[in-house]
């Protein structure tokens, strides 16, 4: 602003190379000599051309604030990334999200399977034993199925006692578990932790297979397992080499003599059986109507 105020100064002093026009651009025309203001710098013809030349070497000879260009954001594509860096971003995702996110491209899918990736697996459900969002290795160390749901007590009615609707019901996923059970044996021969909940068509036999091929097992907890007897507790103290605790909790037909048998047997294991013992065991129909029929002759004769 200040030196547009001088400019109109030297122009009112009658300086001729000042612009007629106002708010012409630089460089000004001398109307004399019609030579532009670079003529003037070697030699100026007027003083008000000697002043327009000087105000204009000084304001070259200001110095200039230097440009400061801010630094571009740094990105990165996450294929970049190595692989145990992968491997910690999937172990935040859950089992869906993992699948999902390993169909983007090659490499991510690599990563997904890793067995290193699948240490733990939780089921909420025997249906999701179906899917393909998991991967069964030597890397597993924690496996847990848990269902909790108001279909447990339709598994948990004993089969003789079952209507065909029930009995339909329980088809759809009767072997689910068991068939899952028997992959284990072969894929995780280092499982550490067992826990089956709700899982009312697991057999003794399920249990022993995976006693046999995971000596390893440390952990084991069955609860509502209906058909877990005193000869999954046989097999846990004769096949369980590297347990440390053992609970069957809600399994009806668990027998204070088997608990029994495991303390004599395994004394350095930890039994648990919370309501196990308290819980009336499953009872064949014959032997329901042999126990029927002696209480009616018991009542005739007295």
């Amino acid at each position: 602003m200040r030196g547009n105020v001088w400019l109109q100064h030297i122009f009112h002093r009658g300086c001729s190379c000042l612009p007629k026009i106002a708010g012409a651009p630089w460089p000004y025309m001398c109307k004399a000599c019609s030579v532009c203001l670079r003529h003037h710098v070697s030699g100026p013809h007027n003083t008000g051309c000697r002043l327009i030349v000087a105000a204009h070497q000084q304001a070259r000879r200001r110095p200039t604030r230097p440009l400061i260009l801010s630094p571009a954001p740094l990105t990165m594509h996450v294929t970049q990334l190595n692989r145990e860096c992968l491997l910690h971003l999937f172990s935040f995702l859950d089992k869906d999200s993992r699948r999902s996110f390993s169909l983007t491209c090659r490499q991510l899918r690599e990563v997904f399977l890793d067995p290193q990736l699948w240490n733990l697996l939780h089921f909420s459900s025997p249906s999701q034993l179906r899917k393909d969002n998991f991967v069964l290795g030597p890397s597993l160390r924690y496996l847990s199925v848990s269902w909790y749901s108001s279909r447990v007590k339709v598994c948990n009615i004993e089969d003789w006692l079952k209507s065909s609707f029930q009995k339909d019901i329980c088809r759809s996923h009767a072997g689910l578990v068991s068939s899952f059970l028997a992959h284990v044996c072969y894929m995780c021969p280092n499982l550490l932790s067992l826990s089956l909940s709700g899982c009312g068509h697991v057999t003794d036999q399920d249990v022993i297979s995976v006693l046999r091929s995971c000596g390893r097992l440390r952990r084991l907890h069955l609860e509502n397992c209906v058909r877990i007897t005193d000869g999954c507790l046989r097999g846990a103290a004769a096949h369980g080499g590297s347990l440390e605790e053992v609970r069957v909790d809600f399994c009806r037909n668990i027998s204070q003599e088997g608990l029994q048998a495991v303390r004599e047997r395994r004394p350095s294991v930890q039994l648990r059986a919370d309501m196990s013992v308290e819980m009336i065991p499953d009872r064949k129909p014959e032997v329901a109507a042999s126990l029927r029929s002696a209480l009616q002759k018991v009542l005739m004769v007295s």
